[in-house]
């Protein structure tokens, strides 16, 4: 039998393992209170944990307790001045009740529990059976960076690259080689030289001594000349080479009609929508940028702010929405560099004719480029009964149709209340194995 010991260091002032049963045991509390959650955020604003309140029925842990039946033990009570051994304590009248920690009208008056989750853990509940559709379908999924790292050596580059050691290295290499002169030798020489010198009368033996030396002395002075104690050909610079790096960055593209149509209903759909993809592409790129571009007969890059609370009055023509899109894309976001993700949020009604531009629009110039567009069409609890065949509805609707038979990256669907946002952005953005079935149904 093998036995797996874990010996990761549990968070300061937390168990692990208490940590992870209980999440486990709560998972769909958990769930229910974070998605309340999600209305008073921001749409990036999951850079970190967050509390939540949850129901304190079923959070106990189990402990230890004496058996009240068995075993012998001894209390010490304190006194009062109203009752003796032996007092009959009467009950309560009737239609009052205790005030302790658990009364309440309901019957459940446990305190609400606060718990803390971490920003992965507020993730793993989100998204932890979904996958990007089409991940690694192109090269826009996985961008390739160059990085320079250490590559050996060259002859070539600039004096602060220079390798001292292996300069020296090779200079004293080809002065062994090419037999240059050591400076001990050339000193040696010279020193007896200046001792002849320094006599007043040489011997003829002493004279030859002389010239002997001051003839090697030449020789060795030249051949040192010749041979210099550092060429260039000995200098070594480090070279760096370089490397593909993998690196991903994803811009997120939020489009939205705001004409008069569009309420604060419709609006907050939307936003539900925009956080969960926000928080699903976070999962897998290092960085994503948000861009949010409002319209109604006009386009215009907004903050999130204005995007989601400023009113404006107008018509609506969404083709000037996809053309600002396309506009911000080539000039900030080149496709070469980053993945693109569109999503659109509309009550589906447009300028007559419009919606057969946004399809050409999307056929020929966006979806070309993106890695993903989703379309939702915010309807209302009526509407959604009135147009149940999903080949109904208003003209912006019918003309997205075509692009489903188009485009396997796009996809499309409705909602109408706050309850239909995570299932349907399950069903945009299931497994690859589900992703042919979400798109063509």
């Amino acid at each position: 039998m093998t036995h797996f010991i874990d010996r990761r260091l549990n968070p300061k002032g937390k168990s692990l393992g208490n940590r992870q049963r209980f999440i486990r045991r709560a998972r769909n509390q958990i769930k229910e209170a974070v998605q309340k959650s999600l209305k008073n955020r921001s749409v990036s604003d999951f850079e970190s944990g967050q509390k939540i309140s949850i129901p304190g029925k079923n959070t106990a842990e189990p402990r230890f307790r004496y058996d009240a039946k068995g075993g012998s033990r001894d209390y010490i009570h304190p006194g009062n001045k109203d009752f003796v051994e032996g007092d009959e304590i009467k009950k309560p009248p009737p239609g009052k009740r205790g005030t302790g920690k658990q009364a309440s009208d309901s019957g459940e008056g446990e305190d609400s529990f606060q718990f803390t989750l971490t920003q992965e853990e507020i993730l793993d509940l989100f998204f932890e059976d979904l996958e990007l559709p089409n991940l690694v379908k192109t090269s826009l999924s996985k961008i390739k960076k160059l990085k320079y790292r250490r590559a050996g050596f060259t002859t070539v580059g600039t004096p602060n690259n220079i390798n001292l050691l292996r300069t020296m290295s090779k200079s004293y290499g080809r002065r062994l080689a090419l037999g240059r002169p050591k400076s001990s030798s050339i000193a040696a020489l010279q020193q007896n030289l200046f001792a002849l010198e320094a006599k007043d009368n040489l011997t003829e033996e002493e004279h030859k001594r002389k010239r002997f030396l001051l003839d090697e002395l030449q020789t060795l002075e030249a051949k040192s000349r010749k041979i210099p104690y550092i060429d260039p050909i000995d200098v070594r610079y480090n070279a760096y080479a370089p490397n593909p790096v993998e690196s991903s960055q994803a811009v997120m593209f939020c489009l939205m009609d705001v004409s008069g149509s569009m309420g604060e209903r419709e609006k907050d759909l939307a936003k539900r929508f925009y956080i969960l993809l926000h928080l699903f592409l976070r999962r897998r790129y290092e960085t994503v940028d948000i861009v949010f571009i409002r319209h109604t007969h006009e386009a215009e890059e907004v903050d999130e702010q204005t995007f989601f609370y400023s009113r404006q009055s107008g018509g609506t023509i969404v083709s000037t929405a996809l053309e600002e899109m396309l506009t911000i894309t080539h000039d900030r976001y080149a496709s070469e560099d980053w993945n693109i993700y569109v999503a659109q949020a509309s009550d589906g009604y447009t300028q007559s004719g419009d919606a057969q531009f946004c399809v050409e629009l999307l056929t020929e110039k966006i979806m070309p480029l993106c890695q993903y567009f989703a379309y939702i069409e915010i309807l209302d609890e009526r509407e959604m009964e009135v147009f149940a065949d999903k080949e109904s509805g208003a003209e912006l609707w019918r003309a997205y149709r075509k692009m489903l038979t188009i485009s396997p990256s796009f996809a499309m669907t409705r909602i109408s209340k706050p309850a239909d946002i995570y299932p349907v952005f399950r069903e945009l953005f299931a497994k690859q194995s589900n992703f042919e079935k979400s798109t063509i149904g």
